[in-house]
């Protein structure tokens, strides 16, 4: 199993070509969030797309190797999750934009899972910065700053998935103990 992720382009095919109506970041963030959470997803692509009729991804394909390094970046111990967002060298406006896209999905997967229970206050108030950063409308003035700010906003949201998934272990581990 790859902790390698597949690349923006090549998950955006398979988007197209199954006909879904979903940008790549938002369904990675949605992947994520129920990755997060207990139980195991079993057909987690139809899960995120609220459709019991898709079928899972194939295996070797795009979705499929999405999801396997997902769940081995987020159970590695050097928390080193990516998110999936198009390359560095497409434009900060794009790569910003795929940013909110990523946040709108992880914040609905984490509806869809029901997480937010399992949560601590902190991660609660990390979701709820996802969520400013989920409906905000960016402007790009500044190349140079807008590239920083994007880096810090990536780290930011990298570490709020995190957290999400750290809460949730903590509550598997805590129900199996009573």
């Amino acid at each position: 199993m790859s902790d390698f992720l597949p690349t923006y382009v090549e998950v955006a095919t398979q988007i197209e070509a199954l006909v879904l109506s979903v940008d790549p970041s938002e369904l990675h963030g949605s992947l994520c969030a129920l990755r997060c959470g207990a139980p195991p997803r079993t057909n987690w692509l139809a899960e995120a797309m609220s459709d019991e009729h898709l079928a899972p991804p194939l295996p070797g394909s795009p979705l499929a190797r999405l999801d396997a390094a997902t769940v081995a970046q987020l159970a590695a111990a050097d928390f080193g999750l990516e998110l999936l967002l198009p390359e560095d060298a497409a434009p900060v406006s794009e790569r910003g934009e795929a940013l909110v896209a990523w946040c709108r999905g992880f914040l609905g997967g984490v509806g869809l899972a029901g997480l937010h229970g399992a949560l601590a206050e902190e991660t609660r108030e990390a979701l709820v910065d996802l969520a400013r950063i989920a409906e905000s409308e960016v402007s790009y003035d500044d190349p140079e700053a807008d590239e920083e700010a994007l880096a810090e906003l990536e780290e930011f949201v990298r570490v709020a998935a995190l957290l999400v998934h750290g809460d949730c272990l903590a509550a598997q581990d805590r129900r199996r103990l009573h």
